[in-house]
């Protein structure tokens, strides 16, 4: 038997000329740079200011909901009752 030894040979290249390494060390390397992009717009891009009033916007929109035009019935609705006479359709 042969004996094996797990020393480098003393003309071995140095770590940084072999590509497996930049594989590895290009994951990290790239998730690091994505979130100095993300911070960046994230930092130069602000978030809209909300309206002052987006309160009583809101309960217009529902008092506006509320007030539907029968004629514009819901596809469900309106096809479950296609064929149902105007009077005996549900309001």
């Amino acid at each position: 038997m042969s004996a094996v030894s797990s020393a480098a040979p003393s003309g071995s290249a140095p770590w940084w000329k072999f590509g497996h390494v930049w594989l590895v060390l290009a994951g990290p390397a790239l998730v690091v740079v994505a979130g100095f992009v993300t911070l960046w717009i994230a930092m130069s891009r602000p978030d809209p200011v909300v309206a002052e009033d987006y309160y009583q916007q809101g309960i217009d929109i529902n008092k506006t909901l509320e007030k539907a035009d029968p004629s514009m019935l819901p596809a469900v609705k309106g096809r479950n009752h296609a064929l149902t006479p105007l009077k005996d359709q549900p309001r």
